[in-house]
């Protein structure tokens, strides 16, 4: 057999086979177009049943995450612990898994929304709260290792007629911008304001043996404020205004 042959057999072959699945589209064979057709439709059959009952939910009316106790599985409330909370001075009674954070307490069910979750691991700093005066990441924290203590969010500082020195420093200096991190800006600098009265020093003291308040100098703010990051860059303002509210906490 030639090569003319081969082409015309091979001709005759493709016209009496192909079926085209659209005008532009490739040429199909029967089986193929009926194959191609079978998976596109089952598999939008499959995908829509399987989504469905998650759709209804998240457009249902009314539907609210499971925080309820009754909503938990039997097995999950089994573990759940009571914990006794004093955060801005009131005192909460939970029931909490024994995993949850200080930080997801006082966001998610005590609804203190003023804390935020930046990191979640204790890097950027905007977790900080106060507790027995002292400040820490709220995120590297279990809330059942702070039963009896006291716990103070930037909601606990102040208020719009009565605000901390630290944030009428802030206010009036601009420092911030986005604002997400201020709430532990803030926090984290009342604290140490406290510090350097009390002397503690910091690896920018230039003598570590001098005892009572400690200058703060430029140096020493950046310093003691490095574990809070601003990523909008507001730091100037911010030392600014921590030297302004040390001014007036000392006066």
């Amino acid at each position: 057999m030639n090569r003319f042959d081969k082409r015309r057999r091979l001709s005759r072959a493709a016209a009496a086979s192909p079926v085209k699945n659209s005008e532009s589209g490739p040429a199909l064979s029967p089986t193929g177009a009926s194959r191609r057709r079978f998976l596109t439709g089952t598999g939008a059959l499959t995908t829509g049943a399987a989504a469905t009952p998650y759709l209804a939910t998240a457009f249902a009316p009314g539907v609210q995450a499971r925080t309820s106790e009754a909503a938990v599985p039997s097995a999950a409330r089994d573990s759940l612990t009571d914990v006794r909370l004093t955060v801005n001075g009131r005192d909460y009674q939970l029931r909490l898994d024994p995993r949850v954070t200080l930080l997801d307490a006082v966001r998610e069910y005590l609804g203190l929304k003023g804390t935020k979750k930046g990191c979640d691991r204790g890097q950027c700093g905007a977790c900080t709260v106060l507790v027995n005066g002292r400040r820490i990441n709220s995120c590297l924290t279990l809330a059942l290792s702070h039963e009896g203590d006291k716990i103070v969010t930037i909601e606990g500082l102040g208020n719009p007629s009565a605000l901390h020195p630290v944030q009428k420093a802030f206010l009036e200096r601009d420092a911030f911008q986005c604002g997400y991190c201020t709430p532990g800006q803030v926090c984290s600098a009342v604290a140490l304001l406290d510090e350097a009265r009390a002397g503690a020093v910091s690896a920018a003291t230039p003598d570590v043996r001098a005892s009572g308040p400690v200058a703060l100098s430029e140096d020493e703010i950046r310093e003691r404020m490095s574990g809070n990051i601003c990523r909008c860059g507001a730091y100037v303002n911010i030392v600014a205004a921590i030297r302004d509210a040390a001014g007036r906490t000392t006066t």
